[in-house]
């Protein structure tokens, strides 16, 4: 029988819940610890609560130790420097790998362990005989967030309006916590509005807060607010134009968390991988909003922050990654967690090499800018009209976009629509 199993994931995922679904399904004692919670200032004392842990576990075995966050005491030791911290994490550590080691092939003791960051774990951990199977927890897909919606609504009355297979399509990449964390704000927002059932707009209304914020209490001035409206409809009507663009889903004008609009878009089923074409037709969108407040004003603001960050992290992405540069080719540049820039004698990264990367980056986001320019000039009554449309509604859901933009709907989009009323 294999003595360990390391969970790994996202944060939401439910990897606690799955190792008290296996203790549950084994009919096992379950003893449960945060990896935090063996480290102390008084060295040995980590090492000590180990021992105490596994001989309990041993004695009511058959059993199962769930250990979590492992990454708190676990980090690979290469490299590191000795502190009376380190040293009770490693004295700690090296307990763990002792008591493991000490199985019996006959000991039903099993030790599951959960991280977020299974690249940092030390490699005597995940060596055969300690945490050799391996389980990577994902997000759930369209089937799974109904199941998992499905689970978290047994206790709330549901109107009729309420589709869960709709709900499910609307959100892509949620994990088992924010399903969660859905259902009680809309049960939350149906009390406060005094409904008997949880209609489909305190659904609607509680993924609008979760995914574009909260409103804010502000009041634009009316030039803000125009500038506001060209530039969302800037991002709207490119992403309804590019070929490969997500469906723009809703695009709003009230001021939520640090924006003053939002526009959102989301494919109509689940992604594992993109397209260079998709991803120029991201960057494309992202671009859209500063390039629309260039032609109808002819000059720029600082609203475009966040845009700028996207489109940088992307293209940096496409060149430095995942080798969508024919200059920098079929090679990787940029650190495998893709954090930080390149620095001088990084690695195998020369000079030139970073300086290449660099001016990619940068023909890409021109490349783009250009193309975006061309289509919003091409289609300036357009972006008229759906800047108009936002100024009067303020809020304009899917349909109501392509409706004032004069354009068709995209192809399926109109079903992934539907859970937004």
């Amino acid at each position: 029988m294999p003595h360990g199993v390391l969970l790994s994931g996202a944060p939401g995922t439910g990897k606690t819940l799955l190792a008290r679904v296996v203790a549950g399904e084994a009919q096992a004692a379950f003893f449960s610890i945060s990896a935090s919670e063996f480290i102390e200032a008084i060295v040995g004392v980590g090492a000590s609560r180990v021992r105490d842990l596994f001989a309990k576990a041993k004695q009511a075995a058959p059993s199962i130790i769930f250990i979590d966050e492992l990454d708190a005491i676990g980090r690979s030791r290469q490299g590191s420097f000795s502190t009376s911290g380190n040293d009770e994490r490693e004295q700690t550590l090296d307990q763990i790998l002792t008591e493991m080691d000490g199985f019996d092939s006959v000991e039903a003791v099993a030790v599951l362990a959960a991280t977020n960051r299974p690249e940092i774990l030390d490699a005597a951990l995940l060596r055969p005989g300690r945490f050799d199977r391996r389980v990577a927890v994902q997000a759930p897909d369209r089937v799974g967030r109904r199941k998992i919606l499905e689970v978290h609504t047994r206790s709330i009355p549901l109107a009729d309006s309420v589709d869960l297979d709709a709900l499910a399509a609307s959100t892509p990449g949620m994990v088992g916590a924010d399903l969660a964390n859905l259902a009680n704000e809309a049960a939350l927002l149906a009390a406060r509005r005094q409904h008997e059932h949880v209609e489909r707009a305190d659904f609607t209304d509680s993924l609008e807060k979760i995914l574009l914020g909260a409103p804010r209490g502000i009041v634009l001035s009316p030039v803000d607010r125009e500038r506001t409206a060209y530039h969302e409809a800037g991002h709207a009507l490119v992403g309804m134009l590019a070929p490969d663009a997500d469906a723009v889903r809703k695009i709003s004008i009230i001021p939520r968390g640090m924006a003053l609009g939002v526009t959102l878009s989301a494919p109509d089923d689940d992604q594992v991988s993109y397209t260079l074409q998709g991803l120029l037709a991201k960057i494309k969108v992202a671009v859209a909003g500063r390039v629309a407040e260039e032609i109808v004003y002819g000059t720029i603001t600082t609203g475009a922050e966040s845009d700028i960050q996207q489109v940088t992290m992307i293209a940096r992405h496409m060149v430095g990654r995942w080798g969508m540069s024919d200059a920098v080719g079929f090679v990787a540049v940029l650190p495998a967690d893709g954090r930080g820039p390149l620095l001088p004698g990084a690695g195998e990264t020369s000079e030139a090499t970073q300086q290449l990367v660099d001016n990619e980056v940068h023909r890409v986001i021109d490349a783009a800018h250009s193309e975006v320019t061309e289509i919003l000039t091409a289609h300036r009554q357009q972006l008229d009209n759906l800047a108009v449309a936002l100024l009067d509604a303020e809020t304009l859901d899917g349909i109501d976009a392509y409706r004032a933009a004069g354009l068709p709907m995209q192809a399926g989009a109109a079903d992934g629509l539907s859970a937004w009323g």
